[in-house]
Parts: C-alpha cells; sequence; structure tokens
C-alpha cells in the first residue's frame, strides 16, 4: 500500500483497494483487517460480501452503514495541498473510514452494540443494503454518503427505470409512414412535456421530478424496425414509482413498456430526534455551523430507514458534487473535522 504522512490508515487503505461495484472482495479484506487491528470485537463478511465490525453490546443498537463499492474508473491516488485524490474518497469511502476511525476512537459504550457496515453494491443493485435490511433492527441508522463536515442530510429522492419499446413494419423510407425512431421520439418528448408541466406546481429540486434519457437504441429484422428508450427518473415524495409507471404507460400508448430494476421511493427524515439534536451539538462543539440538507440523488437511506423506522440520518465528509467524476477528492482537513464530530456525536448519543 502506498504510504503518505497526515493520512488516516483507514481513508487510504480503502481508496488503495480498487472496488467498482462487483469487484469489492479486496476492498473488504482490508476493511475487516483493519477494524480488527483497531480493536473491533466482531469482524465478518456476511453472506453477501458486506464487511461488518462490531464494538460493544447492549440493548440498543447504533447502525453506521457505508458502501465501499465504486462507480468504475480508477483515479491515479496523489495528496496535493491537503488533498486527497482518488476514486471513492468522496462516494463513498471517506465517510466509511470516518465511521470506523470514530468508533475505534471513542470504543465500548455501556448498554450500546455499534455496528459498522461496508456495504457492496450501492451503486447498482444496493443488495448489501437489501440483505442487511432484514438481519438488523437498530434503534438509529447514519449513513455515510457526503454532506461536507458541517451538514446533516435529511433526505433523498426516489428513482424508477423503464424501458419503451416502439416497433414499425419495414417500409420504403419514401411511403411516409412513421418509423419506430420518430414513434420513440414524440414519446421522449411528451415524457419531457409531462416533466415539465409537473413540476410548474413546485418550486424546490427536492419537490420535482427529473426524467433523463439514458439509452436510445434501434435496429431491424429486415421485416420489423424497432427503437427502444431506458430512461430514468428522479422522484419526489409526492410521486412514488407505480404512480410513474403508470404515467409512462399512459405516455407511450399501445408501445411496449417495462419495468426496470428496483424502483426506490424516496425517503426524509425528521429534523426532531435525538440523533439530529446529538450531530448539531457535535458540529458545533467542533466549530462548526450545522445546516440541512436533502438530495436529488438515491442512497441506500431509502432502503433501510422506511423498514427500520427509526431515527435516520446521512453523514460523511466530501462534496457531492464530486461523487463520480473524474475530479473527485477530498479534503484532509474536512475528513479530520467529520472524524471529530463523529467522536462528539458517538459520545453525545450513548451518554
Amino acid at each position: 500500500m502506498i504510504k503518505m504522512k497526515n493520512i488516516s490508515e483507514t481513508l487510504l487503505g480503502l481508496v488503495s483497494n480498487y472496488s467498482p461495484s462487483g469487484q469489492e472482495k479486496p476492498a473488504v479484506q482490508f476493511l475487516l483487517q483493519r477494524m480488527q487491528a483497531l480493536g473491533f470485537e466482531r469482524t465478518f463478511q456476511d453472506k453477501v460480501g458486506n464487511a461488518v465490525g462490531i464494538i460493544g453490546q447492549g440493548p440498543h443498537q447504533l447502525m453506521l452503514l457505508g458502501h465501499i463499492d465504486t462507480v468504475p474508473g480508477e483515479i491515479p491516488i496523489r495528496i496535493e495541498n491537503g488533498v486527497l485524490y482518488a476514486r471513492g474518497s468522496v462516494d463513498a469511502k471517506g465517510p466509511l473510514a470516518a465511521f470506523v476511525d470514530a468508533v475505534a476512537a471513542v470504543g465500548v459504550r455501556l448498554g450500546w452494540q455499534m455496528i459498522v457496515i461496508g456495504a457492496v453494491g450501492e451503486e447498482t443493485d444496493s443488495r448489501g443494503a437489501r440483505y442487511i435490511v432484514d438481519q438488523y433492527r437498530p434503534d438509529m441508522v447514519i449513513i455515510g454518503e457526503p454532506s461536507a463536515w458541517e451538514r446533516i442530510t435529511l433526505g433523498y429522492k426516489g428513482c424508477a427505470h423503464v424501458k419503451i419499446t416502439a416497433r414499425r413494419s419495414s417500409h420504403h423510407s419514401a411511403s411516409g409512414q412513421q418509423t419506430a425512431c420518430e414513434a420513440a421520439a414524440q414519446i421522449w418528448q411528451d415524457v419531457q412535456a409531462w416533466t415539465g408541466e409537473y413540476n410548474e406546481k413546485y418550486n424546490r429540486r427536492f419537490e420535482q421530478a427529473q426524467t433523463s434519457l439514458l439509452k436510445w437504441s434501434s435496429g431491424t429484422n429486415g421485416f420489423e424496425n424497432r427503437a427502444t428508450l431506458e430512461i430514468e427518473a428522479r422522484l419526489p415524495l409526492a410521486l412514488n414509482p407505480v404512480d410513474w409507471f403508470l404515467v409512462m404507460k399512459e405516455l407511450a400508448g399501445t408501445e411496449e413498456v417495462q419495468t426496470m430494476g428496483f424502483p426506490i421511493q424516496a425517503y426524509r427524515s425528521e429534523k426532531n430526534s435525538p440523533l439530529v439534536r446529538s450531530f448539531l451539538k457535535a458540529i458545533r462543539g467542533a466549530g462548526g455551523k450545522p445546516d440541512f440538507v436533502v438530495k436529488t440523488g438515491t442512497a441506500d437511506m431509502n432502503i433501510v430507514a422506511p423498514v427500520w423506522q427509526c431515527p435516520a440520518v446521512a453523514y460523511g465528509p466530501g462534496d457531492s458534487s464530486l461523487d463520480h467524476t473524474p475530479q473527485e477528492h477530498l479534503s484532509l482537513e474536512e475528513y479530520e473535522n467529520a472524524v471529530t464530530v463523529l467522536k462528539k456525536m458517538l459520545k453525545n448519543i450513548t451518554d
């Protein structure tokens, strides 16, 4: 592993083990070894590949759920002017490493079991979170996602995907008949128009629907032409995936509509909870000015929080606008500030 001064060994080790979704094993093995070295009382890899570390025991359970996978695209690791450049430094190995370092520093707290999980597959199908949701029932959960060290994330939009396929019999281009590509183009225009009309009622992006055309493909077998659209929606609290699917079917008319992946409902947690109050106190205690944020993306919070029905927030160092970008980087000072906040918060909440 690369040796660098003034950087958390946990953070450096995680980003040094490149782990795009589906290739998390080396990073998981490192994290388990690192948690053992830091004094976690129990560490193991669960049935779906998540890295799990546990400190303490008792009637109360605090879950710190991060994810260990990243999007593809390895970034050469370097530190310049106190900034770490590496894939996953922000999304979301930075927050996961901060969880591990903070829990290890705080140690055993009477009556509390603290569980840190580096979940697999968050960037694809959230298989890690989907597995643990039936394995635990924590009193509180913190999701490891970048928020900047002074901010607490309260919610994320939902998401849904559809594939719409238009088919037309082959004909001469001079016939004037509508082609499959023209039919698909009209559907996409209708989706955009519907989205714009829906959003006129709302001013905040978190309350609006966002639709993206992820893929357009076409082809022919000589007798039939086809054009396929793959559309993603980021959905607000007021619009659940089932209702959005019905809108897509209506706009597609007689064309084929298929749902893709796992539809996810938007989620927003309450501000007035012991967990939030502990974070506010900790951020102020570290010299920060706390603030709240809601995100237009989707996270494992959407999977676990509605089932666990417990206080939930997302927190972690990093600028989320750098997620998935070639410029992904993390200020080491911000990382240390986040660890300080987490240590104070853990002591506050477990006193």
